[in-house]
């Protein structure tokens, strides 16, 4: 769909491009994101910031190329054709690797439920006690995949142009591996966000009141009831929304999007903001309170789940993280290239 962007009345600061893609031809369905330096995590005017977002802290990051979308269920699909991969999910399950990062003593369910499969949005979801408790509106879909996003009878027919889901970070490096592509660092998925910019909340600028215009979340009361004012009730195709300043679609919303970086939640607190930080790469470890026996891996960008009472993770400072042989129907990816990647 071709949408006219909205012009921000919010005052922003370009950030001087740098072009040095001369020695190697843009990528097809990539974007350049050019060198620059900017202010990275939450920002002071972000009304909806997290801990694990602060202190913002400026960082300087290399130029490199960026899927101007998420991976698509026709990407994926090529990917598989070519390479015959079996992604986690219609996988076996293992209790013997799974209970490695489950606290000491958990009991093993039953067989019945340790069958190929993953987690689907529960759209029946009522009754809702406590917003912490997740389980409330997830559910584990036994032979959910890629290819049946809502469990057997289900199919990725006529949603080509869908970014693929279900599919764990296993599965996104083997997809990487085979497209000479990675998955990008926070600070990376960050700059690419900014566009032009280097202090924005949001991928279009600064105004929370633009954000049904530009993205695809939740409205109404989560989870009990999606009005659909920005068009879509649940996932929706790729490029279903304006594009951010330098061509990149669903930087925020849709999907959840997979970093390289560990989720460490206190990793902001530790580094030094008085310094700017060249090409960061995220914590040296993985570290979550509530979480402790799993490691996890910082995501981005939020989904069409995300609603205010909920995350608010359709800012750029936003993160979560996800364990890497998890999948669900919110999360996909997409990858970026460097020059020296291309040059090989």
């Amino acid at each position: 769909m071709s949408c006219n962007q909205k012009k921000s009345t919010t005052n922003q600061k370009n950030v001087k491009e740098i072009t040095s893609t001369k020695e190697v031809k843009t990528p097809n369905g990539m974007v350049w994101v050019p060198k620059k330096t900017f202010l990275m995590g939450a920002k002071t005017q972000d009304k909806f910031a997290m801990p694990r977002e602060k202190p913002a802290h400026k960082v300087e990051v290399g130029g490199f190329f960026i899927d101007v979308q998420e991976v698509t269920n026709k990407q994926f699909k090529k990917f598989v054709e070519e390479t015959k991969y079996i992604t986690v999910a219609e996988r076996p399950l293992d209790w013997e690797i799974i209970k490695k990062d489950l606290p000491p003593g958990t009991p093993k369910p039953a067989d019945s439920i340790l069958q190929p499969g993953s987690l689907i949005f529960n759209k029946k979801a009522k009754g809702v006690v406590s917003m912490a408790n997740y389980g409330q509106w997830w559910k584990w879909q036994l032979g959910a995949n890629w290819k049946q996003p809502e469990g057997p009878g289900s199919s990725i027919e006529g949603k080509e142009n869908y970014p693929v889901v279900h599919v764990a970070q296993e599965d996104a490096l083997a997809y990487c591996k085979w497209a000479n592509r990675r998955l990008p660092t926070e600070a990376e998925w960050e700059s690419a966000a900014q566009g032009k910019f280097e202090d924005n909340i949001y991928a279009w600028g600064n105004k929370y009141e633009d954000l049904n215009d530009n993205a695809n979340t939740w409205q109404g009361t989560f989870p009990i009831e999606n009005i659909s004012e920005d068009r879509f009730e649940y996932i929706s195709p790729v490029k279903s929304y304006p594009a951010n300043s330098i061509g990149l679609y669903d930087m925020a919303g849709n999907v959840w999007e997979m970093t390289s970086d560990f989720f460490n939640v206190n990793y902001y607190k530790e580094i030094d903001p008085t310094i700017v930080h060249k090409n960061p790469k995220g914590a040296s470890k993985s570290f979550t309170p509530s979480n402790p026996y799993q490691t996890e891996y910082v995501m981005k960008g939020g989904s069409f789940l995300c609603h205010e009472s909920y995350c608010a993770s359709f800012r750029i400072s936003a993160k979560m993280g996800m364990e890497p042989s998890s999948s669900s129907d919110h999360i996909g990816f997409r990858t970026v290239a460097t020059i020296e990647m291309l040059s090989q």
